[in-house]
Order: C-alpha cells, then sequence, then structure tokens
C-alpha cells in the first residue's frame, strides 16, 4: 500500500481472510447476562415510577411501558456489547458485520437460509404438531387502536431486527467464534436465541424452531459476513409472522419491504467499496 494516506477502513483482506475482531469467548455470557441485569433493573425502576405516576401496572405490564422497555432493552444489550468491545480496541461498525458485501452472494445465501427454516418448520410441525403461540404483539397492544398497531409493528419489524442481530450475531456469536467452531457457537447462539422468547409454558414447543433459526442466521452470516443479510431475513420473518397474528397485512407490506429494501441500500451508501474485505 502506497504511503502518504490512511488505510482503508477496515484494510483489503486476502481471499478467504476472516477480518471480524477477536474478542475473548467470555464476551458472549459476560454480554448477555449484563444486558438482560441492567435491562431488569432498569424495568424495576420504570415500573416503580409508573406505579407511582398512577399506572396500574397489575399482573401485567402496560402496553405502553413495555413498547418502551423493548426498545430500551435493545439499545442496552447493543450498548453492553459496545462497551465490552472497547475494551479490546476502539470499535468500528464492521467489528459487528456492518460492512458491504457481495449483493447476490448475500441474497443467493439469505436464500438457502430461509428454505432451510421453512423446511424445519414444516418437518417439525408435522412431528411435533406445536399448538403453543407467543402474545408479544398482544402485550404490545398491537389490537387495541392503529396507532399501538403501527408502533408494535415498528418495534417488531424494525427494531428488534436490527438490536437483536447487532447483539446476537454481531456480537455473541462473533465473541464465541473466537474459540469455538462455526456449529458449535452456531447452536449455542440459536439456543440462547430460542431461549430468550420463552414466555412461559405456552411458547415451550415453539424454542426448537426459534432456535434453529438463530442458528440459520449464524450460518448465513457466517458466509456472507455481513450483518445486514440476517437482519434483512430477521425482519422479514417477523413481518411475516406480526402480519399473520395480528391480522395487519398492510403493515407488514409496508414495513417489510421498507426493511428489505433498506438492508440493500445502507450498507452502498454507508460503507465505501474499499470498506469490504475481500470474503
Amino acid at each position: 500500500m502506497p504511503h502518504g494516506g490512511p488505510p482503508p477502513d477496515p484494510p483489503e483482506f486476502p481471499d478467504g481472510a476472516d477480518p471480524a475482531p477477536r474478542w475473548p469467548v467470555w464476551f458472549a455470557p459476560a454480554g448477555f447476562l449484563g444486558g438482560f441485569a441492567i435491562t431488569l433493573v432498569v424495568s424495576v425502576i420504570a415500573g416503580i415510577i409508573a406505579a407511582a405516576a398512577g399506572t396500574d401496572i397489575g399482573d401485567e405490564m402496560p402496553p405502553e411501558l413495555l413498547l418502551a422497555l423493548t426498545v430500551l432493552q435493545g439499545l442496552i444489550l447493543c450498548g453492553t456489547a459496545v462497551f465490552l468491545a472497547s475494551r479490546i480496541q476502539r470499535p468500528k461498525a464492521w467489528h459487528f458485520g456492518l460492512r458491504r458485501a457481495r449483493f447476490w452472494r448475500s441474497v443467493g445465501w439469505a436464500t438457502v437460509g430461509l428454505l432451510a427454516f421453512f423446511a424445519f418448520a414444516i418437518l417439525y410441525s408435522q412431528l411435533v404438531t406445536p399448538d403453543g403461540e407467543q402474545s408479544v404483539t398482544e402485550d404490545l397492544g398491537a389490537d387495541e387502536s392503529t396507532a399501538k398497531m403501527i408502533l408494535a409493528g415498528i418495534v417488531v419489524i424494525v427494531v428488534a431486527p436490527i438490536g437483536e442481530e447487532f447483539f446476537f450475531r454481531g456480537f455473541f456469536y462473533r465473541a464465541l467464534r473466537s474459540r469455538l467452531g462455526i456449529l458449535t457457537a452456531a447452536a449455542i447462539d440459536g439456543v440462547v436465541f430460542g431461549l430468550i422468547h420463552f414466555s412461559g409454558s405456552e411458547t415451550l414447543d415453539l424454542i426448537p424452531v426459534l432456535a434453529f433459526l438463530g442458528f440459520v442466521f449464524c450460518l448465513v452470516y457466517e458466509r456472507t459476513k455481513t450483518l445486514y443479510t440476517v437482519i434483512a431475513l430477521h425482519a422479514f420473518n417477523n413481518a411475516i409472522a406480526y402480519g399473520a397474528e395480528v391480522d395487519a397485512a398492510w403493515v407488514s407490506l409496508v414495513l417489510g419491504p421498507l426493511m428489505l429494501a433498506g438492508c440493500a441500500i445502507a450498507p452502498r451508501l454507508l460503507h465505501p467499496r474499499s470498506a469490504a474485505a475481500r470474503v
């Protein structure tokens, strides 16, 4: 590389090289436990403040408060990941997979991952016949008004995919990969991803499906080396689920394509071509 100017960020890598930072493997459990512990403390404080202000907490958290805490949880997890990563070196977007990659390669692997997940879900439903369902959209008040339906849709289709992929694939999985093989790290990530969606006995038989989804996300991320692909996959899956759960197809039909388009355009706008490692 000629002298006189800073190297590209990140530098170009030889074919097959892994551009990811080597975070200690213990960052994964530390980030997970720390992030959720902070979220729990914040949730308790928020509940106390809401109750003191006259909000009826009762057995269930008010949808408005749950919406706010869901967004806050994503921010806390991402903040925890960035904080831990900064202990090693100054965090950069590409450290977490926010980087440009070959478009059609990403589309191809995303399609393979999606088909694999659908095949597993169909086979699992035939063998187990799961009757559980998540109540997240109900809890978020999506069935109470059009405004709450839109807000809940934004949280489920936009906020959750970005926050969860940044933490679970961009940080948690990447930390595991510093010591573990692809399949082992992906399996652990998938199991943890599935378990965080457990909300009672009614969701127990859905955990394997969600765990496999997290596993697939890891493999797609591994092959494409970009987080934008798995954010798009996550948003696509959530858009389908959201439209089916709350009979809000129009919300999904608006937000889903917007997220797919955003994940295709954003890396080209935010990351120059020189920042894409040749992998």
